[in-house]
């Protein structure tokens, strides 16, 4: 699981299309949510490692990314396919609906 810390650089030339699907986590470390979600996107993060790319966005150190996104409330969660539709969550999901958000992106091109 990556954080991305520099958004800008990370962006800068990033093509959904044909690459390998997107689970976009942005939080707070100050928030509760996100802090119970935290272990649960790790261990999605390995059980689907090089099926679905996660990573992880800190609103408070990428604010200008998070208004852009339209993030109002965390966490919020991108799921993202390799045409790059995207589908967002509000709020921590259980790990059996992240599984399955997962699997729609990772075997298919629609949510």
């Amino acid at each position: 699981m990556e954080n991305i810390k520099d958004y800008q650089q990370y962006l800068r030339g990033y093509d959904y299309t044909g690459k390998t699907p997107v689970i976009i986590d942005f939080y707070a470390t100050w928030c509760g949510p996100c802090k119970a979600l935290a272990p649960m996107m790790e261990r999605l993060a390995k059980e689907y490692e090089g099926r679905v790319k996660v990573l992880k966005v800190d609103v408070d150190k990428n604010q200008d990314l998070a208004m852009a996104a339209r993030i109002m409330s965390i966490p919020t969660l991108f799921f993202i396919t390799k045409d790059g539709d995207i589908q967002r969550t509000v709020g921590a999901l259980p790990y059996p609906q992240l599984v399955q958000m997962a699997e729609k992106i990772s075997h298919r091109n629609i949510l």
